[in-house]
C-alpha cells in the first residue's frame, strides 16, 4: 500500500452543489430560496409571522407560573436504601444523609435534601438524617430499630 493509492470508499462523500451558477447549471436564478422577498434574504425571516394575522402564540390564553421558591427533593424509597446495604455500598452503621446516598449510587446528585417514602421494606437498623419523610418511612424506620432525623424541623425557628 502506498500513500498516492490510498482512497475513499466510493459513494461515501458527496460533491457540493454549486448555486446560483446560471441556468444551465439546474440551480442558478433564485439558487433554490423560492422566489423573492424577505425569505429569500439571509438572516430575516419572522418566525410564527402569519401575514399579520395574530399569531397562534399570542392568540392562546397565558396560563400558569413557575413557583421559584419550590424545593426539589431527592425521593428515596426504603427498598432502594435495604437494596444499596446488602450490595454494600451502603455503611448501615453510620447516619445516612444526601451525601451518602449519592455516593452509594441511590441518588443521582444532590438537590435540596431527601425525601424518604415508605416503599419497600427495611430490615437494618439505620440512624437517618433527612430534610423530609413520610409517616409511613418513618414507622417503617423506627419498626427497623431506627431512627429519623428530620432536618428542616431543626433548622425551622420555635415560633411562640
Amino acid at each position: 500500500m502506498k500513500l498516492n493509492e490510498i482512497t475513499d470508499n466510493p459513494g461515501s462523500s458527496k460533491k457540493r452543489q454549486r448555486i446560483g451558477r446560471g441556468i444551465g447549471s439546474g440551480s442558478g436564478k433564485q439558487a433554490g430560496r423560492g422566489g423573492k422577498g424577505q425569505t429569500a434574504r439571509s438572516g430575516v425571516r419572522i418566525k410564527g409571522f402569519e401575514g399579520g394575522q395574530m399569531p397562534l402564540h399570542r392568540r392562546l390564553p397565558k396560563r400558569g407560573f413557575t413557583n421559584i421558591f419550590k424545593s426539589d427533593y431527592n425521593e428515596v424509597n426504603l427498598g432502594r436504601v435495604q437494596a444499596a446495604i446488602d450490595a454494600g455500598k451502603l455503611d448501615a452503621g453510620k447516619p445516612v444523609n444526601e451525601e451518602a446516598l449519592v455516593a452509594a449510587g441511590v441518588c443521582a446528585k444532590l438537590r435540596d435534601g431527601v425525601k424518604l417514602l415508605g416503599s419497600g421494606e427495611l430490615k437494618a437498623k439505620v440512624a437517618f438524617e433527612v430534610e423530609r419523610a413520610s409517616k409511613s418511612a418513618v414507622a417503617a424506620v423506627e419498626k427497623a430499630g431506627g431512627s429519623v432525623k428530620l432536618l428542616l424541623e431543626a433548622a425551622a425557628p420555635a415560633t411562640a
